[in-house]
């Protein structure tokens, strides 16, 4: 029999493949006992070989890892790796087969409660998903318990954007120019384009398109620390160059082959955002402002410029029109400024009233 009762007055249910046992578990009722002897059979039936769903995901995560290396980039493996300290105790300390979504969940909100930035919960919980799709496909359990699971929400305080105005984009340009020119013009082609820092290090002579418009065509990124590869969204784009720094594109494309970077230091070197920085003394000129402000500069400008929100998004890439509204709420729509324009005029409700008769 599959189920039969212990001295103890238990039920223990046994799974057999053909004649050789390849699991067994009590239970306190027969219902629970055939259940289990059910779903085993199942799994045994669709390719899952219910002994090794008893491995701990402890012990499996180094294994995972040994395979990861040679399929990923460095700083993905890097994040990956980052599972054996961090996965909780209670998590690591189950079969790999016993850990369904509940258990993924409560790890995540442990995770979150730990202090881990959003960001880096939503990595780590990509990274199990991806330890627990290498399980499925080595046919240690049927399916990924992580799929249906989210990140809980970041308890911090999200990182406000802070675009550079027009001026104050201007003074940036002066006092980087003060001290290297050619870091200088990057700059400012980094906030008119709104490329990301990875993509305008990657960006290459012949992606500099004159006719029939000047545009930079993004299709890669080259993040610090990795590999290059395709762009955040996967997809290729099209960036207008303003005539506010077409000639400074040009004279970083100068003398320089088709397949070289057009963005680079005087001495054509890759650009690297610390020595970056430090050249063009960023903790003095930048305001408080982060690089990656450059970007949000580029996307207010054009907003500002009367540009729809629409064009936006496929300038900047985003795959999402609700990312690209996050801009409108920061700087309102060009319906709320000629709304403002109506309030402020005379005999509007906040503007000058001409007054007449009594006080």
């Amino acid at each position: 029999m599959s189920v039969r009762k212990t001295p103890g007055g238990r039920w223990r249910g046994v799974v057999k493949s053909g004649r050789q046992q390849v699991g067994s578990r009590t239970f306190d009722t027969r219902r629970e006992a055939l259940s289990w002897v059910a779903r085993e059979r199942a799994a045994l039936a669709g390719g899952v070989d219910p002994r090794a769903g008893r491995r701990t995901v402890r012990t499996l995560l180094p294994e995972w890892l040994e395979e990861r290396a040679s399929s990923v980039s460095r700083k993905t493996y890097t994040a990956d790796a980052a599972l054996v300290r961090l996965v909780p105790p209670a998590l690591a300390a189950l079969q790999v087969g016993a850990v369904t979504d509940r258990e993924v969940t409560r790890a995540l909100i442990a995770l979150n409660a730990s202090g881990l930035a959003e960001s880096s919960v939503r990595r780590l919980r990509a990274s199990l998903s991806a330890f627990f799709a290498w399980a499925v496909r080595e046919r240690m359990i049927a399916s990924n318990p992580v799929t249906g699971t989210r990140a809980p929400k970041g308890r911090g305080i999200r990182t406000e954007i802070r675009p550079f105005g027009e001026d104050e984009l201007e003074s940036l340009y002066a006092g980087a120019a003060a001290r290297d020119q050619r870091l200088a013009d990057v700059l400012l082609v980094a906030a008119w384009t709104g490329l990301r820092w990875s993509e305008l290090r990657e960006v290459r002579v012949r992606d500099f398109v004159r006719v029939p418009l000047p545009v930079l065509l993004v299709s890669r990124a080259a993040p610090e620390g990795g590999e290059a590869k395709v762009t955040k969204s996967g997809k290729s784009r099209r960036v207008p160059v303003a005539d506010r720094v077409l000639p400074l594109v040009l004279a970083c494309a100068e003398g320089k082959g088709p397949d070289d970077l057009l963005f680079t230091t005087r001495t054509g070197h890759q650009l690297h955002a610390s020595a970056v920085k430090r050249t063009v003394a960023w903790s003095t000129v930048a305001l408080g402002r982060r690089i990656h402000d450059l970007r949000h500069t580029g996307a207010c400008l054009w907003l500002a410029k009367g540009v729809d929100p629409v064009t936006v998004q496929a300038w900047l890439g985003h795959a999402s029109i609700a990312t690209t509204n996050i801009y409108l709420h920061h700087l309102g729509s060009s319906a709320d400024r000629a709304g403002l324009e109506r309030l402020n005029a005379p005999g509007g409700a906040g503007g000058a009233q001409e007054r007449t008769g009594a006080d």
